[in-house]
């Protein structure tokens, strides 16, 4: 990927926190703080109205009124920090030998594929697009992708399609992206197809492997993957909250704290 598409994909995150967080953003506030012109800010924030992810102003924009999931794109900016120590927390963890790993979607999926990618005794089978993309050109592992229709938002290689190829598949670890995890809900995320596929993986798995950032831990969205009491371990970041850690622990999940 370029550069200057990656400057624009992190400009474009950050737009997005702001929001998340005060509301409305001020588009000469943004172009200040990000070192480019008004116009770019201007051409950014139309992109993202016409993704339906804000609405613009006279000079600035607000928070859409509605649900909505970011893309995967625009994620990588958030929580970086704290997704790279789980991902290096997570290798540590993974046996030594040959070992079939599965991976969803998902910004710290990515992180863990990345930092495994050297390994000569992986055979990897993934659902997502940019990490099948990432480890294609890596000659010592067997990369085994799913098929199915691609889902823009998530990167990923869902439906009926996906879901058969996996049940001929055995895993031995499958490395979970999830956007919430809780006692109640167990591991859920936006769409319910890409639930069921990653469902598919989960189930075709020896152990499961949650990684997840702070920010995902009680939080409870549509679709259901599974309880969590089908998960080995999550593994997440000291910014998770304690109550919520505690009720998963409850279920028999053993909790890792990743050390930034």
């Amino acid at each position: 990927m370029a550069r200057s598409t990656l400057r624009r994909a992190d400009r474009v995150s950050g737009i997005l926190e702001r929001l998340a967080q005060d509301g409305s953003v001020d588009a000469g506030r943004l172009a200040g703080e990000f070192r480019v012109s008004a116009a770019t800010i201007r051409r950014d924030l139309q992109m993202l109205e016409d993704q339906k992810l804000l609405s613009r102003t006279h000079g600035g924009a607000v928070t859409a009124d509605v649900a909505y999931e970011l893309p995967v794109l625009y994620r990588g900016g958030q929580h970086r920090d704290q997704k790279r120590a789980i991902a290096r927390c997570a290798v540590s963890r993974l046996p030594h030998g040959p070992l079939t790993i599965g991976f969803t979607g998902g910004t710290t999926t990515y992180e863990v594929a990345r930092l495994v990618a050297e390994r000569f005794d992986l055979t990897v089978v993934t659902n997502a697009l940019n990490i099948a993309v990432d480890l294609a050109l890596r000659p010592r592992l067997k990369l085994i992708m799913t098929g199915g229709v691609s889902r823009t938002q998530s990167y990923e290689l869902v439906g009926p399609l996906a879901d058969r190829a996996l049940a001929g598949l055995n895993i031995g670890v499958a490395v979970i992206g999830v956007d919430g995890i809780s006692a109640r809900g167990g591991l859920t995320t936006h769409d319910e197809i890409e639930a069921h596929t990653n469902a598919a993986m989960i189930a075709r798995a020896d152990r499961v492997m949650v990684v997840a950032d702070g920010s995902k831990i009680g939080q409870i969205y549509l679709a259901r993957m599974c309880s969590v009491t089908e998960v080995s371990e999550l593994i997440t970041d000291s910014s998770a909250d304690p109550a919520a850690l505690d009720a998963i622990r409850r279920g028999g999940t053993e909790i890792v704290i990743a050390d930034a």
